[in-house]
């Protein structure tokens, strides 16, 4: 392949992409899979510090197929398969990342991240800070995140809530493939340490890629949100796979309440978009939360608290509301697992509350 854009082209057209909605200079369809690899693809090809190390991302093209093509197309010594060692791989990315190469270190979830919790946080988030300034750590750590369907409490936590707390640290957490593409090229070029919090079921998922975001040089900024619907009765704040639960509950609100419920993507945990939650509550008046996190200490407490101590509260009509994954290690019975996180009708239910409306 002679460019970037053919590299692009054969992962869109491949077995883990489709084109259904796709035409010649306008619109295609691509998967959250192939809009990852895609973006790895332009900036390894932009800038040749940059390059992958995780465990079954050559050889095997990556745990969930989302590294595939780039051995071929970068060699050896810019995507790198690693024993099953994550304090070691993630030490050294950390080290090359403070010699001024620029690493995206793949962890097969982030569950097994807390085998290197000290390499990102004690070394990559708080240098910059302890050098006074003059020592960067530019360096992405990306993987899923989060219940998957079946594998039990040690591969399901989400861990959005634990990154977003330190300081040193941006944490990203996309829904749609234009997310992924974009959010991921803005970490790789920023010059902190990113956590790039993806979701294994997303991965196959597919999704328009606008004439804009197909370029190379597309970028989506850190710390802005997108609105996804737009609405006037309700604020639902949210992120990655629960945007999608989100959008179906608005839908399910309009047909069956007449109401009209915004849904926001944050895109980006930290920094935290939160001139565009506060603009949303301002018109609304009313505001719930969605996320698969543990309700004690998490991202709905944290959008609780933002609202409570903004010129937002001065505009609500009723409290502000969360709904979370539930406060118990992830079962692996399917039925229980099920029971577990947010779905629509949960949602739905919220937003009842909310609006003060009766069964």
């Amino acid at each position: 392949m002679n460019n970037v854009n053919n590299i692009n082209k054969n992962a869109i057209g491949s077995s883990y992409g489709r084109r259904a909605a796709s035409s010649e200079g306008g619109t295609i369809e691509i998967t959250v899979r192939d809009a990852l690899n895609a973006a790895m693809a332009e900036e390894m090809d932009r800038d040749e510090k940059v390059f992958l190390m995780g465990e079954e991302v050559a050889q095997y093209n990556g745990a969930y197929k989302v590294s595939r093509g780039l051995l071929d197309r970068f060699g050896e010594k810019r995507v790198i398969d690693t024993p099953i060692t994550e304090a070691g791989f993630t030490g050294l990315c950390v080290g090359a990342a403070l010699a001024g190469l620029v690493p995206i270190c793949e962890f097969m979830t982030f569950n097994f991240a807390m085998q290197a919790i000290d390499q990102i946080i004690n070394s990559g988030a708080k240098t910059l800070y302890m050098s006074g300034g003059t020592q960067p750590c530019p360096i992405v750590f990306r993987g899923p995140n989060g219940a998957a369907a079946g594998v039990a409490a040690q591969h399901s936590q989400d861990y959005t809530a634990w990154y977003g707390a330190i300081p040193g640290l941006k944490v990203v957490s996309p829904y749609s493939a234009e997310d992924a593409k974009g959010l991921l090229k803005a970490a790789i070029r920023d010059p902190n340490p990113t956590i790039f919090l993806e979701n294994e079921i997303l991965y196959g998922e597919s999704f328009p890629l606008s004439v804009e975001a197909q370029s190379p040089d597309f970028v989506l900024p850190l710390g802005k949100a997108k609105i996804e619907r737009p609405g006037t009765d309700l604020t639902i704040v949210t992120h990655s796979r629960n945007t999608e639960f989100s959008l179906k509950a608005a839908e399910i609100l309009q047909k069956q309440y007449n109401v009209s419920a915004e849904v926001i993507n944050l895109r980006t945990i930290k920094p935290m978009d939160i001139p565009a939650i506060v603009k949303s509550v301002k018109k609304t008046n009313r505001i719930i939360s969605v996320d698969s996190g543990f309700p004690a200490f998490g991202f709905g407490s944290e959008i609780c608290a933002q609202i409570m101590e903004s010129e937002a509260f001065d505009y609500l009509d009723a409290p502000v509301g969360r709904v979370t994954g539930a406060e118990v290690p992830t079962p692996y019975a399917i039925q229980l697992e099920e029971f577990s996180f947010p779905t629509p009708d949960i949602i739905v239910k919220a937003a009842k509350s909310a609006l003060y409306l009766e069964d």
